[in-house]
């Protein structure tokens, strides 16, 4: 367990650090891969419903056990040759894991795109990181956009990576991972991936459930701490905000740390969007306080800041208990 916890810290610290180097292929693409191929060879269009559905099951399950023998024969192979190994071989997974500094980099080159360039950039930017159509956008909704994706994502690419990982270490984290690598990729409701992509769209329900509410309480305490110091952020607001909305949204996860966001910082996100050139009537997340501004992606992203270091804080606490009271 000390080994965990060590390997558990340095993989966060190097996250912070260097995020997912561009030159360097992240893991997440070669799961990717092995899902594309599964799609295309599968989900075909003169297939049945009943088949895809079937295979949609297949894929989800084949892919989830590659990862945990890849994930499990590296780090224990590192673990066997000598526990030094291991431990290194287990921090670079962690950092591999989580995606903080990536969701930062990538979000704060809209906000760059809104204040310097030009719309056409702006909306280039922010479709690199949502799956709505983003050509229909103007400069409000490009930003929001990207607020509610580093909203979203605090849970998605942060929290619930990282408490899954402090839980039950690298494997665990990577069968996460894939989780939600299926449902970004096929997860949708559309008439090409309804079928095919409905397991792995209620597995990532399922997995995400207690994170996604976890990282919300963790949120609102982050919007308390900030408001200690900048007025633009209100602790109460986002707890009745949370309370209130939380489930304006078709997944019961998504919502929960968007409404948080939302009435930490006193804007209004969400409603309709469009995907795959329809348009899709969506309620509205958060009351409008304010008109939104560019510099709200920045204080999203400083909100999903002390929200990791908060559940950094608590995985850690939680895994000493462990070593002192345990083993």
């Amino acid at each position: 367990m000390k080994y965990h916890l060590i390997a558990f810290v340095a993989g966060t610290i190097l996250d912070l650090i260097l995020g997912d180097p561009y030159w360097l292929y992240h893991p997440v693409r070669l799961i990717g891969n092995l899902i594309g191929y599964f799609e295309k060879k599968w989900n075909t269009v003169e297939s049945e419903s009943f088949y895809r559905k079937k295979k949609g099951t297949q894929m989800v399950a084949i892919v989830l056990l590659v990862v945990i023998l890849v994930a499990g024969g590296i780090l224990i192979g590192g673990y066997v040759v000598h526990p030094y190994l291991g431990m290194a071989i287990e921090a670079i997974m962690t950092y591999q894991i989580l995606a903080l500094k990536c969701l930062r980099v990538e979000s704060m080159k809209v906000h760059k795109a809104l204040t310097t360039g030009t719309l056409d950039d702006a909306r280039k930017a922010v479709s690199m990181i949502v799956g709505r159509d983003t050509k229909v956008l103007d400069e409000t909704g490009v930003a929001k956009a990207a607020i509610e994706t580093v909203a979203e994502n605090t849970s998605d690419g942060v929290i619930a990576p990282m408490i899954y990982t402090a839980i039950g270490g690298p494997i665990l984290g990577w069968a996460y991972k894939a989780i939600n690598t299926m449902d970004s990729m096929v997860g949708y409701k559309d008439e090409k991936y309804r079928d095919f992509g409905r397991r792995a769209a209620l597995l990532d329900d399922r997995v995400n459930y207690v994170p996604a509410r976890i990282s919300a309480i963790m949120m609102i305490a982050a919007a308390h701490i900030m408001g200690i110091f900048s007025h633009m952020y209100s602790g109460k607001r986002a707890k009745e905000i949370f309370l209130r909305d939380r489930y304006n949204h078709a997944s019961p996860n998504s919502a929960q740390t968007e409404a948080a966001c939302a009435g930490a910082l006193g804007i209004r996100l969400a409603g309709d969007a469009y995907y795959f050139g329809k348009k899709y009537s969506k309620p509205f997340i958060g009351e409008e306080c304010r008109q939104l501004e560019y510099d709200d992606i920045k204080r999203a992203n400083g909100l999903m800041y002390v929200t990791a270091f908060i559940c950094l804080l608590l995985c850690v606490l939680m895994m000493l208990i462990v070593i002192i009271f345990v083993q």
